[in-house]
């Protein structure tokens, strides 16, 4: 099946995040910010590590069952959405709820437009195809510049769009290899997506831990 070429879009992308590790979840971290001790700031970098690899599992668990049209479609994007769910609450303990409820829907329009890409095309509609990439596309620029608002010391503007063009060019990569049965493809573009992924959960939790920097210890930051 030959997909049309994504239109010359901005630079942008996709999302935020924080993340439970085992039983303990980043909204519990922060939450627990307000007692005498401290976060160490590798448990922050690892449960934001955890939330971001929770996200690309389950958008490649949605992207097989859609392209093979399994029952499980349904139960998975659903799994996927509370992903979104829980990304966004992990940040209220930061930017407060009305930051929080503002994420949770944009990444809701995430993960639904997304699904919406994978159903046109598969079923080879091009014009739905391009206007759902379009809309994708302009989306995640909202969330770069959600994520400078936030926090425009530690996250410019220019940097968090190409950070999340990056991730959401490799997740069309992914895709587009899948639905075309080039299942190899599929699964190095998916590589690709796992360490760029890990390097924006990196780039973010450095910029938290930097803005509410009394919040943590001194402990070592990785990549800082």
């Amino acid at each position: 099946m030959k997909l049309p070429t994504r239109p010359n879009l901005p630079k942008t992308l996709l999302a935020i995040a924080l993340v439970a590790i085992g039983l303990l979840s980043v909204s519990a971290v922060a939450t627990s910010l307000g007692a005498s001790a401290k976060t160490n700031t590798v448990t922050f970098q690892d449960a934001m590590r955890k939330l971001w690899e929770d996200h690309i599992t389950w958008t490649r668990l949605v992207i097989v069952s859609v392209a093979n049209g399994l029952p499980d479609t349904q139960t998975t994007v659903t799994r996927l959405l509370q992903n979104q769910v829980d990304i966004a609450n992990a940040i209220k303990p930061f930017y407060g709820e009305a930051a929080g409820n503002q994420l949770a829907s944009l990444l809701h329009d995430h993960i639904t437009i997304a699904a919406e890409i994978l159903t046109d095309a598969k079923a080879s509609n091009s014009t739905a195809l391009n206007d759902a990439i379009t809309r994708w596309y302009a989306n995640a620029n909202q969330i770069a510049s959600f994520l400078n608002a936030a926090n425009p010391k530690n996250w410019p503007l220019a940097t968090m769009q190409q950070m999340m063009k990056t991730h959401l060019d490799l997740t069309l990569k992914e895709a587009v290899a899948y639905l075309q049965a080039d299942y190899q493809g599929s699964v190095n573009a998916y590589e690709q997506v796992h360490l760029e992924i890990l390097q924006m959960a990196d780039m973010l939790s450095t910029g938290i831990i930097a803005q509410f920097h009394s919040m943590f210890n001194s402990g070592s930051i990785m990549g800082g």
